[in-house]
């Protein structure tokens, strides 16, 4: 009886489409997802609700968490930059950094002596002086390939362009770099910086292609299943998630997200992802389970 109930809920409710960030979200600070958070998201999705992922990792990273869910259809990686169909991994949409924006971040790169990460659909070069930052990457992709040279690597000339680039180095370095890929104007790239270790002087910036965010990454994926973005719902805990939550239908910020992100949302939950039970929570209040 009461799984009729649910169900006749579920049809009745105005959303159709559930989205989910990993990182802080649905995972906790190991990577692993809370079982509670797992649980609703399948019975969501039994209930014929589309569930589907948008998150900052490339789709190797990804491909876990979507299987334990039991997504097959599209999902958004990269910041909204990369889209691919989970079932057969096919790529149905994918901004690039390529040209005359490669050849400036490139110089950039080089001229302000930083460690970089060229992120390409799926896997992600590094030279040796990217070693050392190997530990804050590793959750983005599992498949991380060793270059003598990254500054010469055949990527940056590559048609499709790639998925992101991540800078790092002393904070003056990448506030100088910031400021000459964005020297002569339109530079072809949005670019975040943040800190990498508190209390010391390493930040990072990650520099993707115009264009793609969770919030086009997540109208591209409503469109796919026919549902408008007023019937979506999300969830996100980050800078990153913004667009997604100021786009979505209704959206839910995790208790322990920024001002400004909780801002961004029609909704504040208070569970954390260090106990987990927000994403649970955002479907029992959106879906009325």
């Amino acid at each position: 009886m009461a799984g009729r109930r649910q169900a006749r809920a579920v049809a009745k409710c105005r959303y159709r489409l559930m989205a989910v960030d990993l990182d802080g979200t649905l995972l906790d600070a190991s990577g692993e997802p809370h079982e509670k958070d797992l649980t609703a998201l399948r019975d969501l999705k039994a209930r014929g609700v589309v569930v589907t992922i948008l998150t900052g990792r490339l789709f190797s990273g990804t491909r876990k968490a979507a299987n334990a869910i039991g997504i097959d259809g599209p999902v958004g990686c990269a910041d909204g930059s990369h889209v691919v169909h989970v079932k057969d991994e096919r790529t149905l949409l994918h901004h690039g950094i390529r040209g005359k924006t490669a050849t400036r971040l490139r110089a950039a790169l080089m001229r302000h002596d930083l460690a970089a990460f060229l992120f390409s659909g799926d896997y992600i070069v590094h030279d040796r002086r990217g070693e050392e930052y190997l530990q804050y990457v590793r959750t983005w992709s599992t498949d991380i390939e060793h270059a003598e040279s990254l500054t010469e690597h055949p990527l940056w000339d590559a048609a499709e362009g790639m998925t992101a680039v991540v800078a790092l180095g002393r904070e003056t370095n990448i506030g100088r770099a910031v400021a000459d890929i964005h020297r002569d104007g339109e530079a072809g790239v949005q670019v975040a910086t943040f800190p990498v270790r508190r209390g010391h002087d390493a930040w990072g910036m990650v520099a993707r292609a115009t264009g793609g965010t969770k919030a086009t990454a997540l109208e591209f994926i409503a469109r796919q299943h026919g549902i408008p973005l007023s019937e979506t719902v999300c969830v996100g805990d980050w800078l990153n998630d913004v667009p997604m939550l100021r786009g979505a239908g209704r959206s839910f910020a995790m208790g322990q997200a920024p001002p400004e992100v909780k801002a961004a949302a029609t909704d504040v939950l208070e569970e954390t992802s260090a106990k987990g039970g927000g994403v649970a929570s955002a479907i029992a209040r959106a879906f009325g389970l």
